[in-house]
């Protein structure tokens, strides 16, 4: 066998595997991390709508997910892959602990980013009357899209050459 036919029957194929499940989990860990950065900044001491209990529990969901070994994470999830997925095997089904196993860190990223946005703001657009979701969409989620940009890629960067 050659290389140029291990290239096209072997690596190819894996490449683009490789490549599905990091650009799809990277979707889907974006998503579910955002959602869990805007809960911890709503219901934190100091958000738009405070509630301990919501924030104490996210909180701990977070941390307790960033802790966990992605091979535990992935073993431990089976269940909950197969009820998604189908199966347990695959590159479908790699894709649910890839994005449950990083979504923590994205939640993190993204909640240290809006934590940053100047307070002012945020009280300028209450008093103009600005809705909950119109201050973290219009008003925050503005504000700290170069933060969140500039943190992701240093935590590309330090895991690329670490």
């Amino acid at each position: 066998m050659t290389f140029q036919e291990i290239l096209i029957q072997i690596l190819l194929p894996a490449l683009l595997d490789t490549m599905y499940m990091v650009i799809v989990s990277t979707i889907f860990t974006v998503i579910l991390g955002f959602i869990a950065a805007v809960g911890l900044i709503i219901t934190g001491p100091k958000g738009l709508r405070p509630n301990s209990v919501v924030y104490k529990t996210l909180n701990l969901v977070v941390n307790i997910l960033r802790s966990f070994p992605f091979i535990i994470l992935m073993i431990s999830i089976f269940p909950l892959t197969k009820l998604i997925v189908g199966t347990t095997i695959g590159t479908n089904a790699a894709i649910v602990p890839l994005t449950l196993g990083a979504a923590p860190f994205a939640a993190r990223i993204i909640e240290s980013a809006l934590l940053e946005v100047d307070y002012g703001i945020v009280e300028a657009a209450k008093s103009f009357g600005a809705k909950t979701h119109q201050i973290i969409f219009k008003v925050m989620l503005k504000e700290a899209m170069p933060s969140i940009v500039q943190i992701g890629r240093a935590s590309c960067r330090e895991r690329v050459f670490a």
